[in-house]
């Protein structure tokens, strides 16, 4: 993500992880007695990006431990969530229309909401090198010269 280079270049502190993996690692800390010290960590970072919100719904008890982490943070820390679901979506993610509100109520305070629509950036690099590859080797197609074979380039 180019906004966590260039806050580290900025010399902030920056966290970066999936949602998925943040919740695991919360419940991980939570059953190994060590959850308020990576709460803690988590607060003092000046910038934490949570990618990927949305692909994998969360237990109760995983969405209590994430939206903890987001209210601790609020007016406190940089939050930069990204998502593939609209809001009125997040529902499904969380399973609870009250923490879900709460949840949004504080990440939509003070923001600025960036909302992409287009083809994904991954899937257009992806068929970029795809065509670059197909060029690359209708250029080096071997044909038949004289009845010698050669190779362009």
């Amino acid at each position: 993500m180019g906004l966590g280079l260039a806050a580290c270049q900025k010399g902030y502190s920056v966290a970066f992880t999936t949602a998925a993996a943040l919740v695991h690692e919360l419940m991980e800390a939570r059953d190994e007695r060590r959850l308020r010290a990576l709460q803690k960590h988590l607060s003092m970072v000046k910038l934490l990006i949570v990618d990927e919100l949305g692909y994998v719904p969360f237990t109760a008890v995983g969405s209590e431990l994430l939206f903890e982490v987001f209210s601790q943070r609020y007016e406190r820390g940089a939050t930069l969530v990204t998502s593939n679901l609209p809001f009125d979506e997040w529902t499904s993610i969380f399973g609870s229309e009250r923490l879900t509100g709460a949840l949004l109520d504080r990440l939509t305070h003070h923001v600025h909401i960036l909302e992409m629509n287009g083809e994904s950036y991954r899937l257009a690099t992806s068929k970029k090198a795809q065509r670059r590859l197909a060029q690359g080797q209708s250029q080096n197609t071997k044909t038949q010269n004289d009845g010698d074979l050669t190779t362009k380039t």
